[in-house]
């Protein structure tokens, strides 16, 4: 929900922070698209089984080889220079989230490679006839790392406080919880939630309408449980020190699946420092960067792993009182005047559309030509149509964090829709407040990278419904939420079918303004980690980490 470097543009401020990958070399595009071909596979459509057991993580789901304990003392990633909130509740940069699904879990994990549920708190589910009512049953050797047992209640609790929570970003997403929304925008009761706790191992939880993704959901690190006390946690790792630009995390040896954690302690350092990164993980001083390096320095560059996203980088337009770009007819006439091509020219992987490409997800038409005469031609009607004066010039503010890409692309469009009666002016901030600064900012214009948290095409398009807590841009349209309401009710087919629909709504609608897919650059030796794997969210479990032996060490490179 933060900031965030995309690899693909280095400036592009985004929803959740990632990183400035620098110095991505020509030769890896091969494998990039081979990538993207990848992932669209990933994600096979929901499942809804009545009587469901996930398979569940451990660490033998990557050990090809026996563990030596000896290698397991310490681990070092160097990550950005960021202020990392790690309040499960609030935070919403992607990078917190990889460091808070180490120190707590919730009732499912990630698969680290393909990325569907995965078993963790819960053992076992059941959905009723209804498909409304989810029976959950928890492992029964839970524990916090204090050593108190983890029950369903904590589940509860841990989930009404996050809809308590007046920051939270994703609390909306459990609107699907019966009386969820009301008790959410203060107009419920607390005990009329529809989650509770039949027993220490079984909770129930009844949802408004049916939702055969919610184990998706749940994986997101916002639906853990958590304390209040936030010294204490319940994932396979405690944070020992947060101090100085440096976290330390030690293992949590009453974690349930602690025989399958092997790493002592783990050390993450803020570094921003490109050069400094590179020579870190080169002489063996860092095992993994996940933030900024000079891929050229590297000593071995076949480190560099590249993965496409599950992601989109895009513009879009924040309603604001009395603002006359909230007309769809005006921006439609912008959005026919946009050079595409131009806009795009430095995406690896150009977007026309805002939902990620997912297997069996309906074509939808996105944007790809520019028609300066039609542009003008709809201009003039949506000005008729408004009662606005032909002549009348109208103002355009884009608001951008103050970054050469960014000035780029806000100067090509204020020179594509000048011919077009419009004036646009420029409005920056520092890329550290920019998205912070959008909810109170008075400009129409905004850019933004989004990082699905759940596979599914909801994970977008809840961007925009009307009553979600990601909805930054204001935008409301009724047939748009009752189209994703509707979907709520289906499986397969018909589900995406008006999952689709609801997405060619906000296309046509002129909202948004797509432009890349982007990708992850780590630098990694898989050589000496095992655990490791490139997925589409950029989230690596530190639980299935492992260090190893290098047995055949490159030429000037020293091993630890």
């Amino acid at each position: 929900m933060k900031m965030r470097f995309d690899f693909n543009n280095p400036n592009i401020a985004s929803r959740k922070y990632h990183q400035n990958k620098i110095g991505f070399a020509k030769k890896c595009i091969a494998a990039l698209f081979a990538a993207m071909l990848c992932t669209a596979a990933l994600f096979p459509q929901t499942r809804d089984d009545p009587d469901t057991n996930l398979p569940e993580i451990d660490g033998d789901f990557f050990e090809a080889e026996t563990i030596d304990p000896a290698l397991q003392h310490n681990f070092t990633i160097i990550v950005p220079v960021h202020e990392y909130d790690l309040n499960p509740h609030t935070a919403s940069y992607s990078s917190e989230s990889q460091i808070l699904s180490s120190l707590y879990e919730g009732l499912f994990s990630y698969d680290p490679v393909t990325l569907e549920p995965k078993n963790a708190l819960a053992v076992h589910y059941r959905i009723s006839r209804s498909k409304k009512r989810w029976t959950f049953t928890l492992r029964k050797n839970a524990k916090f790392s204090d050593g108190s047992p983890i029950t369903a209640q904590d589940v509860c609790d841990a989930w009404l406080d996050l809809l308590a929570e007046p920051r939270a970003p994703y609390s909306s997403m459990l609107d699907i919880i019966e009386g969820a929304a009301a008790y959410r925008n203060g107009k419920g009761k607390r005990d009329a939630v529809g989650i509770r706790a039949l027993s220490d191992t079984t909770l129930v939880v009844e949802l408004a309408s049916p939702a055969g993704y919610l184990p998706r959901v749940l994986c997101h690190s916002a639906f853990v449980v958590c304390k209040k006390d936030t010294n204490v946690s319940s994932g396979a790792f405690s944070m020992e020190r947060n101090a100085n630009g440096e976290m330390i995390l030690i293992k949590n040896n009453n974690y349930w699946d602690a025989k399958h954690t092997y790493l002592e302690r783990i050390t993450i350092v803020q570094s921003d420092d490109a050069d400094e990164n590179a020579f870190l993980f080169n002489t063996g001083s860092a095992d993994w960067i996940a933030g900024n390096v000079t891929v050229q320095k590297l000593l071995d560059k076949d480190c560099a792993r590249i993965n496409a996203e599950f992601a989109t980088e895009y513009l879009f337009f924040k309603c604001r009182k009395k603002s006359v770009w909230n007309n769809p007819d005006l921006r439609a006439a912008l959005l026919e005047a946009v050079p595409w091509d131009e806009l795009r020219s430095q995406a690896f992987v150009k977007a026309p559309t805002l939902v990620y490409p997912i297997n069996g997800y309906p074509q939808v038409e996105g944007f790809t030509y520019t028609d300066p005469d039609e542009a003008a031609s709809l201009m003039a009607d949506a000005k008729k149509k408004a009662g606005i004066p032909q002549d009348k010039r109208l103002p355009l503010v884009i608001g951008i964090p103050d970054t050469d890409y960014m000035k780029k692309q806000a100067d090509i469009l204020a020179g594509a829709w000048k011919t077009l009666g419009v004036d646009v002016s420029i409005q920056t901030s520092p890329i550290k407040n920019y998205l912070e600064s959008i909810p109170s900012w008075d400009a129409d214009l905004f850019s933004y990278t989004w990082i699905g948290d759940f596979a599914d095409p909801l994970a977008f398009l809840e961007l925009f419904r009307s009553a979600s807590t990601l909805n930054v841009a204001r935008w409301k349209n009724a047939e748009y939420d009752k189209l994703l309401g509707e979907a709520a009710l289906y499986t397969g087919d018909e589900r995406t079918k008006l999952l689709a629909r609801a997405e060619q709504l906000l296309l046509d609608s002129g909202e948004v303004l797509p432009i890349s897919h982007p990708v992850s650059l780590n630098v990694i030796d898989l050589e000496t980690t095992g655990g490791w794997s490139s997925n589409a969210f950029d989230i690596h479990p530190f639980k299935c980490l492992y260090k190893k032996r290098k047995t055949a060490p490159l030429p000037n490179i020293v091993s630890r």
